[in-house]
């Protein structure tokens, strides 16, 4: 074990396990993160995390800092901005990137599933489609949502996200009423889902694909179980250069920087 330095960025909640897995193979690991219960579980793991958003040149800086020999980037698969920020940082610093993401599970072929390229679509169908309809995307992007779905008397949004306080206060802002806020922490099991979607008698669910471990599965299973309609928002395309779905494929590509420069 050569203790070289790595610098791992951290947006959902297999990175945990990861960064875990990276560390034990022999690499100091940091962890950059957006809020401070994503540093809580990592630190919890033994996982030292920065806090805060970062540019390129930011990121860049951070990763001399520390001495890093490596960036992977295992943020969110719908963080655009942190990763196109991560390549470009591993660029200036002259540092191999690694993209670890979740594998895609494909509901393309489903007569219930219909997959989108952004939020905007999104927004239009489930305007087509009206109804009782379930976002579970999160508040980021509520507003396209708010825009093109309230005050329609055919459509009730239903908005699911973190029981946060700018959660809350962007709802209020927005229109949204209490009543069709659901506001939880996951991760949801497949019986939760089918009960939240019967509670407010959900026709339409919109979705991220965001791979198993963002619980997708179980949402679009509970929902087509049910005999729901979906809408699913797909990935962002980005030019990641390298990327692999598993965490021994991580260590595999680590593997040879240590060697190399051990």
């Amino acid at each position: 074990m050569n203790g070289k330095n790595l610098l791992l960025l951290a947006g959902t909640g297999d990175a945990r396990e990861l960064g875990v897995r990276i560390a034990a193979s022999g690499w100091s690991v940091t962890a950059s993160v957006v809020t401070e219960s994503a540093a809580a579980s990592l630190e919890a793991a033994g996982i030292p995390a920065r806090i805060g958003r970062l540019d390129a040149d930011g990121m860049a800086r951070l990763a001399a800092e520390l001495g890093a020999e490596a960036i992977v980037d295992a943020s969110h698969p719908f963080a655009e901005e942190a990763s196109r920020n991560a390549i470009a940082a591993a660029s200036l610093a002259a540092l191999p990137y690694i993209r670890y993401e979740r594998a895609s599970r494909s509901y393309h072929d489903h007569p219930n599933v219909t997959v989108v390229d952004d939020y905007e679509a999104a927004a239009e169908l489930a305007a087509e489609r009206g109804g009782v309809i379930m976002l579970t995307t999160g508040s980021k992007t509520l507003g396209i949502f708010t825009k093109r779905l309230l005050g329609r008397t055919d459509i009730r949004l239903v908005a699911r996200m973190l029981p946060r306080r700018d959660n809350m206060e962007k709802c209020e802002e927005l229109g949204v009423e209490q009543k069709n806020i659901v506001a939880m922490q996951g991760p949801f099991s497949k019986e939760l889902n089918k009960a939240l979607f019967d509670q407010f008698g959900v026709t339409l669910m919109i979705t991220k694909e965001s791979g198993k471990e963002g619980a997708v599965d179980d949402k679009l299973e509970a929902a087509l179980e049910m005999g729901l309609e979906t809408i699913v928002i797909g990935r962002p395309v980005i030019d990641y250069g390298t990327v692999v779905s598993g965490f021994e494929d991580v260590l595999a590509r680590l593997e040879p920087l240590q060697l190399h420069k051990g």
